[in-house]
């Protein structure tokens, strides 16, 4: 293969023949010289009996180092890592954290401003080493582009100034298909990204994209308060779009036809209804706290649940794991579509039993990127007020770890001990489970992990 300036001299190679369910390991040569040796695994196809993945989100480098992502690279039986966005981060110097300067030191804008960034995160020896040893799905969240981006701009972009939102996209999504291993869903839209890998029997993971494809523009809060608001006005109007019409039927359809034991979801914004003031749906449902997540969203989120609770026509979905990111901390929920209304018989759900609950959420913290200071409520009181969620912590960085096998999902939360330098400490957070056929959450313990995996690239 050839590489020139027109591709940021970057290689990408889309190998056939490769025998599924299988470990290879791999290097490139150039001019005599030769790569380190490389290791990925292909999917299973028919029967699969386990699956263990590594989940991560909102790397940035302004803010530390990347240790989760070698604690990640040193565990030989991951299936594969699956990225939910916030990858690189557009910022310039002093913007937003000040640990390590940033390249380029401005604001990312111009086609050579995202590939200069992409370009210093991966000589990040971390991140390498995480490639190096497993394979990666990804999507992007906003500050690949910008923060809180949206179809038609975003909250860190000024039109005119920085140029028109339709360049910038256009040339961070260049730089992104450059320099990530992400294939392209659409030459002609290049915001197309949702799309949807099969692990054999056991699980379908459904990549969506929120951000630039038809998300409608995150709406001002309505209370009069900092930050919160309540689902009137604008916020209830059924025309705002997270994912768009075609992105919508695509997902039901999908979700509707899966034959595999379990369907993971893998986005980017939290899913689950997180209030500081908490009240049934038919009092006003309560006050939240983040427009940019499926709060801001809930009719677009309704009619997801009418997919999950089915209806004359489709069945009813079950067995739906969300993975999430975003939130620079780590949280489980019950998915309930009016989780302070405690009569089931009415939608409602019960907190104690789980009945009401339609599918479950993992939410994974940061890899370097700080907690949000916006909500001001500790972890015991957010439990009070959103009953749902069965594990908050607010503060810590690291990764999940999922096991997924015919019986049961597992999310782990590990923990490392620094970003401030590097370090090679971690530590167990918490796990939470969700039986087949249960679509609610039950404490558990740490899983085992494979026995003889194959080996790490030397």
């Amino acid at each position: 293969m050839t590489t020139d300036a027109a591709r940021d001299y970057t290689v990408k190679i889309d190998v056939a023949g490769l025998q599924p369910n299988t470990t290879y390991y791999y290097r490139f040569s150039i001019a005599g010289a030769q790569s380190p040796i490389g290791r990925t695994r292909t999917l299973p196809s028919g029967t699969a009996t386990r699956l263990r993945i590594a989940v991560v989100s909102c790397a940035s480098l302004a803010h530390g180092f990347f240790n989760a992502y070698r604690r990640i690279a040193e565990r030989a039986d991951l299936d594969l890592v699956v990225h939910l966005g916030d990858y690189i981060y557009e910022y310039g110097n002093g913007q937003f954290g000040n640990a390590r300067a940033y390249e380029p030191p401005v604001e990312a804008i111009t086609l050579t401003h995202y590939r200069t960034r992409h370009a210093h995160d991966k000589r990040e020896a971390d991140l390498q080493e995480l490639h190096r040893q497993h394979p990666m799905i990804a999507i992007w969240d906003d500050h690949e582009v910008a923060d809180n981006s949206n179809v038609d701009g975003a909250l860190n972009h000024t039109e005119g100034a920085e140029g028109t939102w339709t360049a910038r996209v256009a040339a961070a999504l260049q730089a992104y298909y450059e320099w990530m291993p992400v294939r392209v869903v659409d030459a002609g839209n290049l915001r197309k990204n949702n799309r949807s890998f099969a692990y054999g029997n056991l699980v379908d993971l459904l990549m969506l994209e929120e951000r630039l494809v038809a998300r409608s523009p995150q709406l001002q809060t309505n209370t009069g308060t900092t930050g919160v608001f309540t689902q009137s006005g604008a916020f209830t109007d059924a025309s705002r779009q997270m994912l768009g019409s075609e992105e919508e039927d695509w997902l039901a359809t999908r979700l509707r036809a899966s034959t595999a034991k379990w369907k993971f979801v893998g986005q980017g914004v939290m899913f689950a209804q997180l209030k500081v003031l908490p009240e049934s749906n038919a009092a006003g449902g309560g006050r939240f706290v983040n427009t940019d997540q499926w709060d801001g969203y809930q009719p677009a989120r309704d009619r997801l649940y009418e997919v999950l609770k089915g209806n004359a026509t489709s069945a009813a979905v079950g067995n739906v794991v969300v993975l999430s990111g975003d939130a620079h901390s780590s949280w489980a929920a019950d998915l309930a579509q009016d989780p302070n209304n405690g009569d089931t018989a009415s939608g409602g759900y019960n907190p104690a039993t789980g009945a009401g609950s339609r599918a479950v959420e993992f939410v994974s913290t940061s890899v370097t990127s700080p907690a949000f200071p916006e909500i001001g409520l500790a972890e015991s009181a957010l439990k009070l007020i959103n009953p749902h969620f069965k594990y908050i912590e607010l503060s810590r960085r690291g990764y999940m770890l999922l096991h997924a096998d015919a019986t049961r999902v597992v999310s782990e939360w590990w923990y490392v001990d620094t970003i401030a330098n590097t370090s090679s400490g971690q530590s167990f957070g918490a796990a939470f489970q969700v039986q087949d056929g249960a679509n609610r959450l039950a404490p558990a313990a740490q899983t085992t992990p494979r026995a003889n995996p194959p080996a790490l690239a030397p």
